[in-house]
């Protein structure tokens, strides 16, 4: 299997992109430390998912790099190791340009990119340490190249993970470690079906920007998470891939099936 063996991180894994990547990392061998804020419902995908998962709560609206050593920690002592961090967590709050909060500005900025730097500094550490040439695999979103005026926060975040993830990439890579990204287009997350979905513009809006004509599924964003965490993805450094059903391409819209 393409990861026996390895260790891994995910953070936001109690549902959404992030349970996605940990079941397939699982289902490919790996034992997996889920992360993520909603306790309850994290040590329940841990049980249902078996012995090769452990959870770790933590808020990560709260963190410093003294509780990103720690999740960290919590890796190695569980499973022995770490071989790979998938840094998916992440929050989004809309507003106009001109309403949006500087509180929701601040928190999106925490939980989104500055998370990503402590959790992915402290993982790095350990992996150099440990001389283990591992991988490293941030979420942005099309957002980071797509301006979205009503999220302002979630577009500069994504924005700046591409970047970090690029300095990050060149930062580690002379100790065998390799950083990339994965950029979702509109995936079918519960928030996108009961936030957009269910309103017949904001529907239109979507999918008539959306060649493919649908939503992506998680599991199609967990399967690019894995190759590039993967040795298939060995001379892949700093790289943002978009599986988005080709709307970064698109200058036009497209007809829409109701």
């Amino acid at each position: 299997m393409k990861h026996a063996g390895k260790v891994v991180i995910v953070t936001g894994a109690a549902q959404g992109l992030g349970l996605a990547c940990a079941q397939r990392f699982i289902a490919e061998g790996a034992k997996v430390l889920l992360v993520d804020v909603q306790e309850g419902k994290l040590h329940e995908q841990v049980e249902r998912l078996g012995e090769n998962a452990a959870a770790f709560t933590a808020d990560l609206d709260d963190l410093n790099a003294g509780k990103a050593k720690q999740l960290v920690e919590h890796a190695l002592q569980h499973f022995g190791s770490l071989d790979i961090l998938v840094n998916n967590a992440g929050v989004i709050h809309t507003a106009e340009f001109v309403d949006f909060p500087e509180d929701q500005f601040d928190r999106t900025l925490r939980v989104n990119l500055k998370a990503q730097f402590l959790i992915g500094q402290a993982a790095a550490r350990v992996m150099i340490e440990r001389g283990i040439k591992g991988a490293i695999v941030n979420m942005s979103s099309i957002n980071a190249e797509l301006a979205n005026p009503t999220a302002v926060a979630y577009a500069v975040s994504k924005g700046g993970i591409k970047q970090l993830t690029a300095v990050m990439a060149v930062g580690l890579i002379s100790h065998g470690i390799r950083v990339n990204a994965v950029g979702p287009g509109t995936i079918s997350t519960d928030m996108v079906r009961n936030a957009i979905m269910s309103n017949p513009t904001q529907r239109h809006a979507v999918l008539s920007r959306t060649p493919i004509g649908r939503l992506g599924e998680a599991c199609e964003v967990a399967s690019v998470v894995s190759f590039l965490a993967s040795d298939d993805a060995s001379y892949m450094v700093g790289q943002t891939v978009y599986p988005d059903g080709g709307r970064l391409i698109l200058n036009y819209t497209v007809p829409v099936n109701e």
